[in-house]
């Protein structure tokens, strides 16, 4: 029998606020545990949350940028679950009238579009944090995180792969940065991910039974996650059992996930209005305000470069992935006043590959755009080629120098005299009678052969396309 998964995300994006979203206090990482919750975080009696301006804004931009409705007026919960993290017993989120209505985002999978519905976006409050590790059996509580504000986009059931479930929290993870309402920091758990997936046979309408794997906080692990808790589902069945609804947790040692609890339901959570907040009015002229505050998103983006810039679809997804890359890629083109596409090259290819190695952001490169730009010129101009070029990138990222300095220090100038590359030609012709015989005969593919020679003669200086014109022309010559 076929199988189709279903999957739906439920995507819980930090928002960058200075101070939590009931509360004054501070929301900045890595503090020493329990140092930045105060009493409001706390429960303590009598005190009353008050709501953070700035993460309404936030959770509206957001739902500009899909292209959802606003809702003008949204009411806070209680929604009642208890856990040690958990001091007031119930977390204040919104439930039957969140901020954000539905809206969409597009997404490109192996080159195809698809249009994936997103049921809602609301606010609310995180819980603390458990730790289990150096209390000797016991389990420490830190509440910094508590009261901190959050966004929980919740997708429709619209994703029916694992590959497509990356490419939409890929896309999210994009979006959010861009409107700078969420630094996407997933070690940090400022973008996390619960994931709902079920099968059913291939063309049944009806959904199958759903298990939600929790608190996915890396690209490959949830990737790795849905794909097995898919195994698991199909092997249950095929074997003549039924799937349970619960929650589970993804070991990434095991690469396996293991049963959690019972799935909750939303009556389970006993959601009632928060009497200490009143429902949330937004005025239309704050939405339009903010409206015209959007940066350029990722797809409007996205399609200038391909139109701008005669980039291809794929360099175009890859370079708008992140806005710091969209915007070391322009300065890129702009400091280096030629070519677009070999700027998309070099920042995708060597730049990127380097980051790589080393673990660092394209915030943090060593390389500087300009100063990538100024080897790019030496490109163009012809005062380097290519392979010289990746010599002298390694320089300026190891620091010695911007491009000039390099290329001038070593002495890697390209030769283009004509004169020059004509006598290197005839000395490797005149020392090889017998592949210029064979070439003249008709194996030319020995032409690689010449080239090599003359590229280890010079050093690699020799410019590559003049070099192949003077050996063909040499070489036809009876």
């Amino acid at each position: 029998m076929k199988w189709e998964s279903v999957i739906g995300l439920e995507i819980h994006a930090q928002l960058a606020t200075r101070s939590k979203i009931f509360s004054g206090a501070s929301t900045q990482y890595g503090a020493e545990p329990n140092t930045q919750a105060c009493i409001v975080d706390l429960a303590y009696p009598g005190v009353l949350p008050v709501l953070n301006k700035a993460a309404v804004e936030m959770a509206i931009k957001f739902g500009l940028a899909i292209e959802a409705r606003i809702n003008h007026r949204s009411i806070f919960a209680r929604k009642n679950y208890f856990y040690p993290d958990l001091p007031k017993g119930y977390q204040i989120s919104q439930f039957e009238l969140p901020i954000v209505g539905q809206g969409h985002l597009d997404i490109f999978v192996d080159g195809k579009k698809k249009r994936i519905g997103i049921t809602r976006a609301h606010l609310e409050e995180d819980a603390g944090k458990s730790l289990h590790e150096d209390f000797q059996g016991m389990t420490g509580i830190d509440l910094n995180r508590a009261g901190t504000p959050l966004l929980e986009i919740v997708s429709e059931p619209d994703l029916r792969s694992a590959k497509e479930a990356v490419a939409y929290m890929k896309k999210l993870h994009a979006l959010v940065r861009y409107l700078g309402i969420c630094d996407g920091n997933m070690q940090e758990g400022s973008f996390r991910c619960d994931a709902n997936v079920s099968v059913r046979p291939h063309g049944q309408h009806a959904f199958g039974t759903r298990a939600e794997i929790k608190n996915l906080n890396s690209f490959r692990f949830i990737e790795r996650a849905i794909n097995h808790e898919i195994e698991r589902q199909i092997d249950i069945i095929e074997s003549g059992g039924r799937v349970i609804q619960e929650t589970r947790l993804y070991d990434s040692q095991k690469d396996e996930t293991r049963s959690m609890r019972g799935k909750e339901e939303a009556n389970d959570y006993r959601y009632f209005p928060d009497p200490d907040l009143l429902p949330l009015e937004v005025h239309p002229g704050m939405i339009e305000s903010l409206r015209k505050d959007l940066p350029e998103l990722p797809d409007q983006k996205r399609e200038r470069f391909i139109a701008e810039y005669d980039l291809s679809e794929y360099d175009a997804d890859v370079l708008v992935s992140s806005r710091e890359l969209a915007d070391y890629f322009e300065e890129t083109v702009r400091a280096s006043e030629g070519d677009a596409k070999l700027a998309a090259n070099w920042v995708m290819g060597e730049l990127s590959a380097a980051l790589n190695k080393a673990n660092v952001s394209i915030a943090d490169s060593p390389v500087s755009a300009s100063s990538l730009a100024g080897l790019l010129r030496r490109i163009i101009d012809n005062t380097i080629s290519g392979k010289i070029a990746k010599q002298v990138f390694e320089a300026m990222w190891q620091g010695e120098g911007d491009a000039d300095t390099i290329i001038e220090k070593k002495g890697l100038v390209q030769i283009t005299d004509t004169g020059q590359l004509e006598a290197i030609i005839d000395d490797i012709l005149s020392n090889n009678p017998q592949q210029v015989e064979q070439y003249r005969a008709g194996k030319h593919k020995l032409l690689g052969f010449f080239v090599g020679q003359a590229m280890k003669a010079t050093q690699g200086k020799a410019n590559p396309g003049q070099l192949n014109q003077l050996l063909k022309q040499k070489l036809d010559e009876k």
